[in-house]
């Protein structure tokens, strides 16, 4: 079960596929392209759904895993990728809630969800955290909510991972810069890859490759991997 199928995640349903896994992929609002990632899988034969489903939303989050279940029997890899990206410079209560929930909650909510399915035949959940709040420090101002939601996300991925073993291995994923914002100017961009000690952009294959690693691994558990170039380093 993957959440958030555009972009970085798109990829990873692809590299998922490839492997032989059925998906069923939750979206929110790009319809395409988890249609698109089902689809494919369709077509090599393995079973997939594409579930709309706000993940702050406890209904269609518990109705999503429901209708994977009747179609699958089992789940044995989540992977919470859904996340919203604030830009908060004095950030309200409001703001605050719905970085938690998108962020932190919704990852909990179905960890909780599908963790005693796991259970039963083992699995794995890999959790999206944020390079900054892995390295230990904010290091820019605005994103109060933002940063706080995914330094959470390291302390969900760390307690559950001690809670669910040895059935279950939790881990999460910290990218730096992976993909260029689609309006990123030429001075934006070099601003960037000048502060990336390998001076470039990642690619969303790096995530797919990352995510294959941490669901073969058989003893990694409570990690938080950092996905970003060197940039923190500087």
């Amino acid at each position: 079960m993957l959440t958030g199928s555009a972009r970085i995640g798109l990829a990873v349903a692809h590299a998922l596929a490839a492997r032989g896994c059925g998906l069923s992929v939750l979206y929110r609002s790009s319809r395409d392209a988890a249609e698109g990632a089902a689809g494919e899988a369709s077509a090599q034969g393995l079973p997939a759904l594409a579930l709309r489903a706000d993940v702050t939303d406890h209904t269609q989050v518990e109705h999503a895993v429901k209708q994977t279940m009747e179609s699958f029997g089992r789940v044995d890899i989540l992977i919470n990728m859904a996340s919203i990206y604030l830009e908060t410079p004095t950030p309200s209560l409001a703001d605050w809630s719905l970085a938690m929930q998108a962020n932190a909650t919704s990852a909990f909510h179905l960890s909780m969800l599908t963790a005693p399915i796991m259970k039963l035949n083992g699995g794995r959940i890999i959790n999206f955290a944020d390079w900054l709040p892995v390295s230990g420090r904010p290091r820019y101002k605005g994103y109060v909510p933002y940063y706080s939601s995914k330094a959470t996300v390291v302390a969900l991925t760390e307690s559950l991972a001690l809670e669910l073993a040895p059935e279950i291995l939790v881990n999460a994923i910290a990218p730096g810069p992976i993909l260029a914002p689609p309006d990123f100017s030429a001075e934006e961009n070099a601003r960037v890859t000048n502060v990336t000690p390998l001076r470039r952009w990642g690619g969303s294959e790096e995530i797919a490759k990352t995510v294959l690693f941490l669901i073969e691994t058989e003893f990694i558990t409570g990690e938080c991997i950092r996905v970003d170039g060197g940039r923190h380093l500087y």
